[in-house]
């Protein structure tokens, strides 16, 4: 008799590392989890210590795969995925060139700026297909390279969170391709590295620290020797490539084909669907490489989601007596369900890590008077990052036609309070993955199973490793009153653009 063999995804977030192995039907059999501490050494600067990553993701597959009682020899394969953007420098020195640097960091926020003003960003758009952020690689080098240029001149790789762990595991340096192409670094519609694009840029060099390019389910390498020893993976075992997470999450939503449209809600809002080709001139602000080679993604996003609520928790829920018998999240979603939508005139900003509207805005309450609770406060941060949602997947909608639902991952997608709160604020019923909690993990598996041979192609994989709930609908009393809420938090967002500038740090 064959012996069963297994899938591992690892999946690489801003500050939570997670590995999980799944069956090859999709069955999730263990789950570990790693803390990583976040760096800031200055305000707006968030980073995190690159060895310390590593050790962390070791400990992590060591810990799911004492907790599975697999053989590491029967797991067929395993891929990375981890958040877009960043900058997880590699020395010409052989160690990390600085700290890995998180996509919340806004350092280089005057550099996209700048590049407006002075028109290299609209000679370059037709060639990038996307917005430039602070957080990319290109600003976050440009800023080196003026800022630190010791630093600057010792990068011999500049990674992404999931090439810099796929390298650590296998030390072969590859550039893959759905993260590669969300780091305005290349032309996305050549698939390539463009020396020229980079110059005008004012980093042209940069075009050498960047790996060749590979694709999500091809091979990258296998386990080695001294990775298989730190983890506990058998040497050999193959790698694939892996992806960015809002691709990651999307696969295992089985997004296969341009009709769909996802929502991904964890410290990022990601709103993204697929399309043949890049859109450009229009308001909709990233295109990139989709995991499935012929097919861009078209994303429109910002850190504006659930890691809100989690920050909320922490500060002003941290000590809440919880009754007996419930969990702290399933007490939140009754506490903040207690208020009707037409009884709470408070208004969220959902901006602490970053905002969709100005890159100095910060995160607010308003409204707030003596009358308002801890119930009243905890449903403006719900409200908050579902009309942040909306603002982007309104534009999505702008150029395609709505779906017949839309697909939710990360947090919200845990609370059924948050997905009837989407389903009735978007209009739109609302689908989520069953079975299965780690979606940006279990993405990764089926890359593995498609770059092991076990699947042809990532629509097999989601056919027989993806399981999509019932519908959500929409409660059209609920919609009524959500319609002017959106638009009241709408102009308070546009008024309060006129200020942040006074808020530079």
């Amino acid at each position: 008799m064959a012996q069963e063999r297994f899938v591992l995804g690892i999946d690489n977030g801003g500050t939570v590392i997670k590995a999980a192995l799944f069956s090859l039907d999709g069955k999730e059999l263990a789950v570990a989890s790693r803390q990583t501490a976040v760096i800031t050494p200055r305000p707006g600067y968030t980073e995190r210590d690159m060895v310390n990553l590593w050790e962390q993701n070791c400990a992590c597959i060591r810990q799911v795969i004492a907790g599975s009682g697999a053989p590491p020899a029967a797991i067929a394969g395993l891929a990375v995925c981890g958040h877009g953007k960043g900058l997880y420098p590699w020395g010409r020195d052989g160690k990390p060139a600085y700290n890995g640097i998180i996509s919340t960091d806004n350092r280089a926020w005057q550099y996209p700026e700048k590049w407006k003003q002075e028109g290299a960003f609209d000679s370059v758009y037709p060639r990038l297909c996307q917005q430039i952020m602070a957080c990319q690689p290109v600003s976050l080098l440009a800023w080196f390279k003026e800022h630190d240029r010791a630093v600057y001149d010792n990068i011999s790789w500049a990674f992404s969170v999931t090439d810099y762990i796929r390298f650590r595991l296998t030390g072969e340096a590859w550039s893959e391709a759905t993260n590669i192409s969300g780091s305005a670094l290349m032309n996305v519609r050549d698939a390539s590295i463009d020396r020229d694009l980079l110059a005008v840029l004012g980093i042209e060099e940069a075009a050498d620290m960047v790996p060749p390019l590979r694709y999500s389910s091809e091979l990258c390498g296998a386990v080695t020797a001294e990775a298989a020893e730190l983890t506990g993976l058998a040497p050999g075992t193959p790698v694939a490539g892996g992806m960015f997470d809002i691709d990651s999450c999307a696969i295992a939503m089985s997004v296969t084909r341009p009709e769909h449209l996802c929502t991904i809600t964890g410290t990022w809002s990601i709103n993204e669907f697929i399309a043949g080709a890049p859109i450009t001139g229009t308001c909709v602000a990233m295109n990139s490489l989709y995991a499935i080679p012929g097919f861009y993604l078209l994303e429109e996003s910002s850190a504006t989601s659930a890691g809100n609520l989690e920050w909320v928790i922490q500060n002003c829920f941290e000590n809440e007596k919880v009754p007996e018998g419930k969990k702290l999240y399933q007490y939140l979603d009754e506490l903040a369900g207690s208020v009707p939508p037409d009884s709470c005139d408070v208004y969220f900003l959902p901006f602490l890590y970053g905002s969709n509207r100005h890159p100095l805005a910060k995160a607010s309450f308003i409204g707030l008077t003596n009358f308002h609770g801890k119930a009243h406060l905890l449903r403006s941060v719900f409200e908050g990052v579902v009309f942040s949602a909306k603002s982007h997947i309104d534009k999505l909608l702008s150029i395609r036609e709505a779906p017949e639902a839309i697909r939710l991952a990360g947090g919200a997608a845990n609370s059924p309070f948050w997905v009837q709160m989407f389903a009735d604020v978007l209009e739109l019923p609302v689908e989520t993955v069953t079975g299965v909690k780690e979606l940006g993990a279990l993405g990764c598996g089926m890359a593995a199973a498609v770059a092991s041979g076990v699947y042809k192609d990532y629509n097999e994989a989601a056919e027989a490793m993806v399981r999509i709930s019932p519908p959500v609908f929409p409660n059209p009393k609920n919609s009524v009153l959500y319609r002017p809420k959106y638009e009241k938090y709408t102009a308070l967002c546009e008024a309060l653009d006129t200020v942040w500038n006074r808020f530079e740090v």
